[in-house]
């Protein structure tokens, strides 16, 4: 009924993260997560949101070019700060 629209950035994360883990093939969904963040200019996401976003992403085999790009502008401009390094192992 009202999609994703009150999804905070952790709850994003969370459902395409655990959708990654079990394996399960959900291409409408990860293209409403991936617009919606994208959309939101990945405001509220923290290092550990991002990471996992992007790690769930990567695990499904998910193209999602603008969020990627969106994901490493924040982490260029923010100069990775707050990540550690298992954010950055995802994340890369």
């Amino acid at each position: 009924r009202g999609g994703l629209a009150g999804f905070k950035p952790q709850d994003l994360s969370n459902t395409v993260w655990a959708y990654a883990t079990a394996g399960v093939a959900a291409d409408a969904l990860y293209a409403a997560v991936a617009e919606a963040a994208v959309r939101g200019g990945l405001a509220g996401f923290t290092p550990q949101n991002l990471a996992n976003t992007v790690w769930a992403y990567a695990t499904a085999g998910v193209a999602a070019d603008a969020l990627y790009a969106a994901v490493a502008e924040a982490a260029v401009r923010d100069r990775l700060a707050g990540f550690n390094s298992q954010d950055l192992s995802n994340t890369v």
